[in-house]
């Protein structure tokens, strides 16, 4: 009795080659027509999706370069509240220094006048004259955290005039973009389950080779038709290359995967 040989299937990998999935195809259990109908298909559905997605133009990432903007400036804004508070910090601890040093200065000089020898005398000047360093510096460095409290506050100002400005593009943005959404949202869930129907239909690695194709070309396009020109001539509608008359027939009978030389692309006759 001969032994049965099981088959083994190769993973699958994103970068399908167009023997794999030409083999795929042929080793398939669906008839070659129905997988190619479904394919067309589902490119026609995905066209469809992309289509909606054209509406909303540039919205979506003029909606998330603005709310980067918003975060960045929300984020600066909170950061120069933080300076103003600390320099404000330092104001009080100088002011408490100013006190003490007064204080000390007033106590100094009451006890001058009791002094009784040159020592002393020489001693309690020099702590009179640190004592009135000490709160002339506490002084300076108040009327320097004054001056940088007022930049700070111009810096503020401006941070919550663009603030304001980008709050309102944004919230004009997100509305154009909602509107849009809603418009056709019902549209767009009713493509999306037509395509998951589509693919449910399809073998994993024909719709791995799909998606790589569609995402090697700009318009998306993994599935096209024959383009007739002018002059008659039948080419890719993809590239527009022509194509040689014995591929013209294998797509025209839709019993052969046939594929682009050129540019990759699955031809089917639409």
């Amino acid at each position: 009795m001969a032994k049965k040989t099981k088959t083994v299937e190769a993973p699958i990998d994103k970068r399908e080659t167009f023997v794999s999935i030409r083999k795929n195809f042929t080793d398939s259990a669906e008839a070659i027509p129905e997988k190619l109908d479904l394919l067309y298909h589902l490119q026609r559905t995905d066209t469809e999706i992309d289509r909606l997605v054209r509406l909303r133009g540039e919205l979506p990432l003029e909606v998330e370069t603005l709310e980067a903007s918003l975060e960045q400036i929300e984020s600066k804004i909170a950061n120069i509240n933080a300076a103003i508070d600390e320099q404000k910090l330092a104001i009080a601890t100088n002011k408490t220094a100013m006190a003490d040093g007064k204080a000390m200065l007033e106590k100094y000089k009451a006890q001058e006048e009791q002094i009784s020898n040159s020592r002393e005398y020489d001693s309690i000047n020099k702590e009179i004259e640190n004592q009135d360093l000490l709160v002339q510096i506490a002084e300076k460095r108040i009327r320097e955290a004054n001056a940088a409290i007022e930049g700070l506050k111009e810096r503020l100002e401006l941070a919550n005039d663009k603030k304001t400005i980008i709050s309102e593009d944004l919230a004009a943005k997100k509305n154009d973009l909602d509107t849009i959404i809603e418009s056709t949202a019902k549209e767009e869930e009713a493509l999306k389950a037509k395509r998951e129907e589509y693919i449910g239909k399809l073998d994993e690695r024909t719709v791995t080779a799909y998606d790589r194709i569609r995402e090697s070309n700009s318009n998306h396009l993994a599935v096209v038709g024959v383009y007739v020109d002018a002059a008659g001539n039948e080419a890719c509608g993809g590239c527009m290359h022509l194509i040689p008359p014995q591929r013209l027939a294998d797509i025209k009978t839709g019993k052969k995967l046939v594929i682009c030389e050129y540019c990759g692309r699955i031809l089917v006759n639409a």
